[in-house]
């Protein structure tokens, strides 16, 4: 692979001009698809398997309107004061009347009044899904709605009615960017080194996201998918050309001509970039595995613009140091020179841990197991308006129904009553009102609604608890544990769906294909490092520092998010963590985790190899690899900490997890806990059985024998 790599490196030097044109075509070309194939995200998940689904996808045959998109306009008087008379009644019916008239919208219910009358809820429902609203029918119900605000009425709105395209780009890629800036333009002291990195990184984004963008006129994706890609693509396209860069400039200062230089960096660190960018594709896209499409849309995503970067820093990054010439040789040098003849902090380091291995590892085993302890607590759920951000409409629509309703009013049950052909659903579904009226957690129970054919009926729940809430999730199991026995009674299947339900369902499928998942790209892991480094104990080291960094990111993210600790400075409210989270944390921090180990731990190899040691190939692999590690997972982990600013709870989420597993992993386990294991191992880290040896293909990661050429 290192000799391939050697030649694709060589070639775009040579062919520069002709390589950063065939990415600029590229680019036009997937903006131009972009501009013409894009079509609307969607925030609707398809759940295969699911009792909730099941339901939704009977309505979609028998009762089709049912399944039309929902939303809730909340009016609201000053405090002490009245909806229900005056000059406020009149505003409130002609703001309900002309919402009526949008495009799009089959009815608007009449305004329910909560007992002091301050409060009044008038639910929208639109004919068609949520990803199929016509264009402006949304923007057409807030627009009437708030006629209203002549009166000195409050209008807020929640569910569909509150919808809006999200927005990419804001102020935490601002952050991100900027602090990688810094740690770049201090690690290497030169503009030109600095800036390359960034350009390369921005250009993959820009084709990755066009890519998604232009998919979404074909298939259905979540809004959230972008913004996911765009935060991945970001981080791993700096840190893949950082690792190039870093190895072409050392060659340049030893003394190397600069297209021998850039070939050699290809062949060498364009290797390991190959593996860890493979690494990280397999595991986002295994995601796939779990079953559920808008995962596998987002891991898609995510790996296509991880591949990309992958590319990108292969071809364009090579072409882009042609045309720099000696400049990119300006600035810092740790690794030859005066600098390399003084101990540098990871020298020091690294033989403070081959000295102080034993305490090493248990000081650093411990620390990450107390730090995995809340994850015992973890509680799965999915976002809901009582989410959103204090100022969002949606957040201030739920605690206007909080106040005016109760909590049980923002996730209403749907109990679907299936007689089949020649039953009696009405009579059914009667029975149904009257079984599940009477448990302690109802507030409220709809009357039933028939379709024309008389087999099917729809029962509205209202539970006194909010949707997130566990008194929730337990009233969905007891009605699902009764309605085992109450099928057979009255001759008829009832299913219980709704957005609240659907949450659920969502939140035990991911709960339950976490475990799996994990075991098929931890086994991933150890197969693909035994081939790597030719040896058994590295991978377990490997991948028993990856299980401790998993356990620390997420009980950190289940200690801020859920247990609210430190909640007020990330200006999070307490809730369940939402249940994608783990599964995607997982698969991203994986990949992450095997970059790290491969570009430190494959240089203590090449050194072993080479006739160092155990202790010496670990400080000399330290002292080449560190500064490269710690550069590159500061600015991964400022990359994504810049997205704990959005307001998007699954994206803040998502942001602060990966920025502190990234640390974590990077300066606890990769450069303390791994080497000091190493250490403690001596030479059998590196022992590999006779007839395995004779089994596994050669993988040249690090280039050895392109090494040893003449240049």
């Amino acid at each position: 692979m290192a000799t391939a790599l050697f030649k694709l490196g060589r070639i775009a030097f040579r062919r520069r001009r002709a390589v950063v044109a065939l990415w600029l075509v590229v680019l036009a070309g997937m903006f131009a698809a972009a501009t013409i194939l894009s079509g609307p995200t969607t925030d609707a998940a398809t759940m295969p398997g699911t009792e909730s689904q099941q339901a939704i996808d009977l309505l979609e045959e028998r009762l089709p309107q049912a399944n039309g998109a929902s939303g809730r306009i909340v009016f609201a008087a000053p405090a002490g004061e009245r909806l229900t008379t005056g000059e406020r009644a009149t505003a409130v019916a002609g703001a309900v009347a002309k919402a009526a008239k949008a495009p799009g919208v089959r009815s608007v219910g009449a305004p329910l009044a909560s007992e002091d009358g301050r409060v009044a809820l008038a639910q929208v429902t639109w004919a068609t899904p949520a990803e199929e609203i016509p264009a402006g029918s949304v923007e057409a119900v807030q627009s009437a709605a708030e006629t209203a605000r002549a009166a000195g009425v409050q209008v807020e709105f929640g569910g569909d009615a509150a919808a809006s395209e999200p927005s990419l780009g804001g102020l935490g890629e601002i952050v991100g960017f900027a602090v990688a800036a810094l740690v770049l333009a201090i690690t290497f002291g030169s503009l030109a080194a600095a800036g390359l990195p960034l350009l390369t990184a921005l250009i993959g984004v820009a084709v990755g996201i066009l890519g998604v963008t232009a998919a979404t006129g074909f298939i259905a994706i979540d809004s959230t998918v972008p913004t996911v890609a765009l935060m991945l693509g970001l981080a791993v396209g700096i840190d893949y050309a950082l690792f190039i860069i870093s190895r072409h400039r050392t060659q340049v200062f030893e003394g190397m001509e600069l297209e021998e230089s850039a070939a050699r960096a290809v062949g060498t660190a364009g290797s390991a970039v190959v593996f860890a960018g493979a690494t990280v594709v397999i595991a986002l896209a295994s995601l796939a595995v779990v079953g559920i499409p808008f995962l596998t849309a987002m891991g898609l995503a995510a790996a296509g613009t991880v591949a990309v970067a992958v590319a990108i820093s292969l071809t364009l990054v090579p072409a882009l140091l042609g045309f720099a010439g000696m400049r990119i040789a300006k600035g810092k040098n740790f690794d030859t020179g005066p600098r390399a003849a003084k101990p540098t902090l990871g020298a020091r380091w690294a033989a403070l841990l081959t000295r102080r291995r034993l305490p090493a590892v248990v000081l650093s085993v411990v620390a990450l197991g107390a730090l995995s302890i809340p994850v015992l607590d973890m509680r799965l759920g999915q976002p809901d308006d009582s989410t959103a951000a204090p100022h969002e409409t949606n957040r201030k629509a739920y605690d206007l129904l909080v106040a005016g309703f109760g909590p049980g009013f923002n996730g209403p049950l749907t109990l679907v009553v299936d007689a089949g052909p020649g039953g009696d659903a009405k009579a059914a579904a009667d029975a149904v009102a009257a079984e599940f009226g009477q448990l302690d957690d109802v507030a409220d129970v709809g009357r039933p609604a028939l379709n024309e054919a008389g087999d099917t009926a729809i029962v509205s729940l209202t539970p006194r608890s909010g949707p997130s809430t566990e008194a929730t999730k337990e009233l969905v199991k007891q009605i699902r544990a009764r309605t085992d026995t109450l099928d057979r009674e009255l001759d008829a299947t009832v299913l219980v769906t709704g957005p609240t339900a659907a949450n659920i369902d969502f939140a035990d499928r991911l709960s339950s294909a976490l475990v799996p998942y994990l075991a098929v790209i931890v086994g991933l892991a150890f197969l693909l490092l035994t081939i790597a480094f030719r040896s058994i104990l590295v991978p377990l080291t490997a991948v028993g520092g990856f299980l401790l960094t998993i356990g620390a990111a997420l009980g950190a993210l289940v200690a801020v998010f859920q247990q609210g600790a430190l909640a007020g400075l990330f200006g999070v409210e307490q809730a369940p963590i939402v249940a994608v989270l783990p599964i995607f944390i997982v698969g991203i921090l994986f990949g992450l985790a095997m970059d790290y180990q491969v570009f430190l731990v494959s240089r203590m190899r090449e050194e072993h190899v080479h006739g160092a040691g155990p202790t010496r190939a670990i400080a000399e692999g330290f002292r080449h690899g560190a500064r490269v590690v710690t550069g590159a997972a500061l600015i991964m982990a400022a990359v994504f900490a810049g997205f704990v600013v959005e307001e998007a709870a699954i994206i803040k989420s998502i942001g602060f997890a990966l920025a502190f597993g990234i640390l974590v992993d990077a300066f606890a386990v990769r450069m303390t806990l791994v080497p000091a294991l190493l250490a403690l191992l001596g030479e059998r880290a590196w022992w590999l059985p006779a007839w395995l040896e004779r089994l596994l293909p050669q993988v040249e990661l690090e280039g050895e024998r392109l090494e040893r050429q003449p240049a």
